[in-house]
Parts: structure tokens; C-alpha cells; sequence
């Protein structure tokens, strides 16, 4: 840890089977002991996969639907995108199966408007950031930390079935499940800092990141 510079870009990729399944931009906060803690903001560069960007542009579930065929065959189609509507922090431990990230609405004086756990394969330092993947399981927290609700059990359990999430997989989900809900109960992690988080502003003369040559091989088969 703490190879990389408050400020400079960091590049997280879901890689699925040496392909990657997206990519995001994202400016660095602080690259400490405990965690890589990354901002993002509305206008970072990203790829995505086409199905995701027609479920976000039409509304039409089945563009979504189809994400996760196409994941679990391994013929899927990127295309550039760039992030939308709110600020956030990101907090990346470097060997738990999630990580914590704050959502703010620039739109509403940087509002903290929710916290969210994303659960996923322990990070994998790159030369350009770190790859992940994306489990589809996640977990939303009330702004004040009182209550908290699971999201997407439903798509979590087709990719089991797809054979997208394994059963190694499942089994540290299911452990990372106990781990995130007693950091929120004992505020531990990034909760134990909540009140600095509710007040982050992101810095006003950091340009929104982009993507760097190479972003689809850097590291890759």
C-alpha cells in the first residue's frame, strides 16, 4: 500500500475471466495502511458494457436483463460512458471481499444522500489502480447509519446459478456479509470517521479523471 499520489488517477476494472467488464476513473484521496480511499465525481471517464448504458438511457429492464448472459458466456461490448449525478467516496481495503463507498448530490449542497457496501474480490494493484470483481451483492445504509437494506439478493442469486459467482465466492460473500454489518454496528473502518465523511467536499480544481492508454490490456493476458 501507499504507492499511489493524493490526486493522481486511479483506474478500478472489473475483470471477469482476463476481460475486463468495466472501468472507472477515479481521483486519489489517500493510499494508506488501512485502505485506498478514491473520489469520483460527475464527468469520469469510464467503460461500460452496452447493456448497462441502454438500461440507464431507456428504463428498459431487459437491456439489464441480458447483462448477465452475456457476462457468464463472456461476449460482451464496452463502450465509453461517463459518470452521472453524484459524488463519492470510495473506501478499498486491500484483502476484505467489499468495500465502502459515500454518495453525495452535488446538487443539494454535497448532501451525503446514502452509504453503500459493494461486495467483491479483494482488490489487485495495477499499474494504472486496481482490479476487482464486481459480486452483485450490496448493501444500502441510511445517511445517519441508522438502517440499512440489502439490494440485488435477486441478481445475485441468478449469477450464482450462472456459474458468474462460484461457490468460493459465495462462501467469502457470505462472511463479508457479517463483516461489513458489525463495522457498521461498532462504527469501525470508515464509519468510525463518519462525520468527517458527511462534511468531504471533493476538490474543486481536481478536473474529472480519465481513462489512460491502455486501460483495456495494462496487465491482462
Amino acid at each position: 500500500m501507499g504507492s499511489l499520489r493524493p490526486g493522481g488517477t486511479a483506474v478500478r476494472r472489473d475483470v471477469y475471466r482476463d476481460k475486463v467488464w468495466s472501468a472507472h476513473a477515479l481521483r486519489v484521496v489517500e493510499d494508506g495502511t488501512e485502505a485506498l480511499v478514491l473520489a469520483g465525481r460527475p464527468g469520469a471517464e469510464m467503460l461500460a458494457p452496452t447493456t448497462w448504458i441502454e438500461w440507464l438511457l431507456t428504463g428498459d429492464e431487459t437491456a439489464r436483463a441480458r447483462a448477465m448472459p452475456n457476462l457468464a458466456d463472456g461476449n460482451w461490448r464496452l463502450d465509453p460512458w461517463s459518470w452521472r449525478n453524484t459524488a463519492h467516496l470510495q473506501w478499498v481495503p486491500p484483502e476484505l471481499w467489499f468495500s465502502v463507498h459515500a454518495f453525495y448530490d452535488p446538487s443539494d449542497g454535497h448532501r451525503l444522500a446514502h452509504w453503500y457496501v459493494n461486495f467483491q474480490q479483494p482488490m489487485r494493484r495495477t499499474a494504472i489502480g486496481f482490479d476487482t470483481f464486481d459480486l452483485l451483492l450490496d448493501l444500502v445504509i441510511d445517511p445517519d447509519l441508522s438502517q440499512w437494506r440489502w439490494k440485488d439478493e435477486d441478481e445475485y442469486a441468478h449469477g450464482r446459478r450462472l456459474g458468474v459467482v462460484s461457490e468460493a465466492d459465495h462462501r467469502a460473500v457470505e462472511r463479508a456479509r457479517d463483516e461489513a454489518t458489525a463495522m457498521i454496528e461498532e462504527r469501525t473502518g470508515p464509519f468510525a470517521a463518519a462525520a468527517d465523511w458527511r462534511d468531504w467536499r471533493s476538490e474543486p480544481h481536481w478536473p474529472a479523471p480519465s481513462l489512460p492508454t491502455g486501460t483495456l490490456t495494462v496487465g491482462l493476458p
